[in-house]
């Protein structure tokens, strides 16, 4: 079973035990003890017998998952037309998108949306002559 290891950790730790003095105190085997605090397992004797070594509940050494948000950043690239979009792919004079693209995707961008501002607003030219890129990226600090 799954099992805190870092409060059997810091509980040793502040008793200024060393893992065979917390071995001896519950009568677990110095293995076992070594296991326990780098796996986060145990059995449910050696949890009983850790909670009455370090005097705390048994619900105490209970592992708790803790779940990270994750955070996200954005940027907006702006992709223009000299001969507007839709002129653009009948002349065949679109920017290369995939080159802009993959460009962004190396160095961690994936593509959200593409919107064409113009459209989307009800102008209906055929001369749209930019597009919006909306990228984001999990934020690492």
């Amino acid at each position: 079973m799954k099992i805190n290891a870092e409060l059997v950790l810091e509980l040793r730790t502040r008793k200024c035990w060393s893992q065979e003095e917390l071995a001896l105190a519950s009568g677990l085997n110095l293995r076992t003890i070594q296991r326990i605090e780098k796996e986060a397992t145990a059995s449910l004797q050696s949890k009983k017998a850790l909670a009455s070594a370090l005097d705390v509940s048994f619900d105490d050494l209970d592992y708790e998952e803790t779940v990270k948000m994750k955070k996200y950043e954005t940027k907006t690239l702006e992709i223009e037309s000299n001969e507007g979009f839709l002129a653009g792919i009948k002349k065949s004079k679109m920017p290369n998108l995939s080159e802009i693209l993959n460009k962004e995707g190396q160095d961690g961008w994936k593509l959200v949306q593409i919107l064409t501002p113009e459209l989307a607003q009800g102008v209906w030219t055929a001369k749209t002559g930019k597009m919006l890129a909306i990228f984001q990226r999990e934020y690492i600090e």
